[in-house]
């Protein structure tokens, strides 16, 4: 995978987080720099990492399923989009899940883990995907969402809801086309 990939998929994985900080920012009176920096460094945190864990898994089993890795990241990806694009549609105008603004550990570790568990899933089709530099993948994921998310809380003090059905959409779409490029080019019909 290219680094043209790892940006588009930290881009990617990065949306479901960056919408629940659009939603921190809604519920915070004024989004100051310690709100954005809670938020990109727990939610950056945890994006990083848990495609880390899911890579080490998924390298444990890559080679007894290595006839149809392609077709298990495929899936995997293609499920993780598929749900976001579910839940960008199905979501209700309000962020109720955001803890009114309170940026307390037992709040944010509970926001991070729950956003980021998707990424556990990305890091098996890593794995999966052949050729992958993970340490330069993760970082990427980690910085990309570290920057989505302290724009996110800023973005959603100063203009609402407006962009977060939009940023799980593109997130969503994204992460489709990955997995779809990962099974096109195992296939043989892409030369890359």
């Amino acid at each position: 995978m290219g680094l043209i990939e790892l940006l588009f998929l930290g881009v990617g994985v990065s949306m479901d987080a960056f919408a629940v900080s659009i939603c921190k920012g809604l519920s915070t009176k004024r989004a100051g720099a310690r709100g954005m920096l809670a938020c990109g460094l727990w939610f950056g945190g945890f994006q990083a990492l848990m495609p880390l864990v899911g890579y080490l898994l998924g390298s444990l089993f890559s080679n007894a399923i290595e006839r149809f890795d392609h077709w298990i990241a495929f899936v995997l990806l293609g499920f993780i989009g598929v749900n976001m694009l579910k839940e960008a549609f199905s979501k209700d105008e309000e962020c109720g899940c955001c803890g009114e603004g309170d940026f307390s550990f037992k709040t944010m570790l509970t926001m991070a883990v729950a956003t980021s568990i998707d990424a556990l899933a990305v890091g098996v089709s890593l794995a999966m995907a052949g050729e992958v530099n993970i340490v330069l993948a993760v970082t990427i994921i980690g910085i990309t969402t570290f920057a989505f998310s302290a724009v996110g809380v800023k973005i959603g003090s100063v203009f609402g809801n407006k962009f977060e059905k939009k940023a799980q959409i593109a997130g969503g779409v994204i992460l489709i086309l990955l997995g779809v490029k990962i099974l096109l080019e195992h296939l043989g019909v892409l030369p890359f």
